[in-house]
């Protein structure tokens, strides 16, 4: 009951914007999917692969985490 009430108090939200709001929120979304789709591709590379198992993963992240720096 409780999830259908938060539900419908932002269907009620959503569905009562304005024109300029909803092209608000699309640029975000738009924005949100470039930051965490397309940068992760191209900046983020994923350097744990030069690690040839699991053990030297694990230990490199805990020195990562670990290591005062």
């Amino acid at each position: 009951m409780r999830i259908k009430n938060i539900f419908n108090f932002y269907w009620d939200g959503f569905s009562t914007m304005t024109k300029t709001s909803k092209k608000l929120w699309l640029i975000i979304l738009i924005k949100l999917f470039i930051m965490f789709a397309v940068l992760k591709v191209f900046f983020f590379k994923k350097h744990l692969n030069q690690f040839p198992t699991e053990e030297a993963k694990i230990e490199h992240i805990s020195n990562e985490l670990t290591t005062i720096k």
